[in-house]
């Protein structure tokens, strides 16, 4: 009896344990269709590190997810306060897609799959497009 009983409060806190979206995210990588598609040899992987092709930068790319269905996106560098560019956008989460939409109309501008959200890490594609892809680690 205590093993349905635990079994059921296990499947009603369940959802309500989901990692949430409400952040500010960093770019960390990302992949076009041709990069997935592409192989490297293990010579251009080492040639990739001496040319810098892994080394960090003073700008980063955020995107920010705010609880009210609004959000920024926009790059950072080192040593300033704001971000240079930042758009604003609306959005909404539908199941396991991220819905980018217009402030007027409400149309829905651009769909997101999440494919991967813990509490430090999003992975996503765009959903017209498997073969892209984008990382990002929290930082707040």
């Amino acid at each position: 009896m205590k093993t349905l009983f635990a079994f059921g409060l296990a499947l009603i806190s369940g959802p309500l344990l989901a990692q949430s979206l409400e952040g500010t995210w960093q770019l960390t990588n990302t992949k076009s269709c041709l990069q997935s598609e592409m192989t490297e040899s293990e010579t251009e992987k080492e040639l990739e590190g001496m040319m810098g092709g892994n080394s960090n930068s003073s700008v980063a790319k955020l995107i920010v997810f705010k609880k009210d269905g609004t959000g920024q996106e926009g790059v950072f560098s080192v040593g300033k306060k704001k971000g240079s560019d930042m758009n604003s956008f609306q959005y909404k989460v539908s199941g396991q897609e991220i819905l980018f939409t217009d402030k007027k109309s409400g149309m829905i501008t651009q769909r997101l799959v999440i494919d991967e959200l813990t509490g430090t890490s999003l992975k996503i594609h765009d959903a017209m497009k498997d073969c892209e892809s984008k990382e990002f680690v929290r930082v707040k």
